[in-house]
């Protein structure tokens, strides 16, 4: 079974082939990015192994499926990219990995936190020129402080579990309760009420039409001034633009994003040699007390091995006629 593997980087080829290949799956690497212009690298392959960045709307789904294709099979958990009416219509099966590594995810939500807080990034750079000084990089003891978690899932309950080891006190929303979140000492609130008694919030809830731009003008205004807020989500849970007023006019004292929304055309690659095009990223990364990484999140070697190992088990199970973790449309 032929299958092509769009926005593949070495360490994806690295982690499916080390893993144990189920029988008849041919595996093609492509680094190039799923697209219009890119849809026809696909044809005859029967299984498309796509990530969170490649284009799979009406127009790249109708193409795909006039090539022969009969499966989607996502190496993300979320599938916010597909539109799933046109792969219902078209006869594309999607199957995702619902969970891989939420420790992998948390543990960056949490490092970003500590790397803001204490200026680990200031305080690196200053070294290697030769300043020791202290001044600018005073930071807040954790402890007591009390953290906001948006999403209550997997990745969310571990950063929760992992906020408590260092004696914060916890909130949480979620529309779905969780009770091991709930275990753990944390009240649900609304939205407005936890942003409005949060010193640091930490978004891990999945991006939907009720979801999209959650955090804008207005629930920003919600939160206490100088608060730290983190977004290990996907990039269209917050509006970009209000998040720079909330920076300049000081409501917002600290960002932690390894998302962004219009990041399809620039993450994953190296653009190091080239003029930055995105007027709104390159505006964030002026401020000092604003961390962006490029969706690294997920990047450990745990969670590389059980998205192979899971995406390699969808497409058996699916040729088999046992078809698992399929989204629906």
């Amino acid at each position: 079974m032929r299958t092509i593997l769009f926005s593949s980087q070495t360490y994806d080829r690295d982690s499916f082939l080390g893993t144990e290949l189920p029988a008849a799956i041919e595996l093609q690497f492509q680094s190039a990015r799923l697209s219009l212009d890119t849809v026809a690298l696909a044809e005859h392959h029967e299984v498309v192994c796509a990530f969170i960045n490649d284009d799979l709307g009406a127009a790249v789904l109708e193409q795909l499926a006039a090539g022969g294709t009969r499966l989607i099979a996502l190496r993300s958990a979320g599938y916010n990219h597909v539109d799933l009416p046109a792969a219902k219509r078209l006869g594309l099966s999607i199957v995702r990995v619902p969970a891989y590594s939420p420790h992998a995810v948390a543990e960056h939500a949490v490092a970003l936190i500590l790397a803001l807080n204490r200026r680990l990034h200031r305080a690196y750079n200053r070294t290697r020129e030769g300043d020791f000084s202290l001044h600018g990089l005073t930071g807040f003891d954790l402890v007591g402080k009390t953290v906001g978690v948006v999403g209550t899932g997997q990745i969310g309950a571990t950063f929760a579990r992992i906020m408590a080891g260092f004696g914060c006190q916890l909130l949480a929303y979620d529309p779905y309760p969780n009770p091991q979140v709930e275990a753990l000492g944390a009240r649900y609130l609304s939205l407005p009420d936890l942003l409005a008694q949060a010193q640091i919030i930490s978004l891990h809830c999945p991006l939907t039409n009720d979801s999209k731009h959650l955090i804008n003008q207005q629930s920003l205004a919600h939160m206490q001034p100088g608060a730290m807020l983190i977004n290990t989500g996907r990039g269209g849970l917050v509006d970009t633009p209000a998040l720079i007023d909330a920076l300049k006019n000081g409501q917002l004292g600290y960002l932690g994003l390894d998302v962004y929304e219009e990041e399809a055309q620039l993450f994953f690659e190296d653009r190091s040699d080239l003029p930055l095009q995105d007027d709104v990223l390159a505006r964030l990364l002026t401020f000092p007390n604003v961390i962006v990484t490029a969706h690294q999140a997920f990047l450990t070697r745990e969670a590389l091995a059980a998205i192979a190992a899971t995406t390699l088990h969808n497409i058996a199970a699916w040729a088999a006629g046992t078809p698992q973790n399929l989204v629906e449309g």
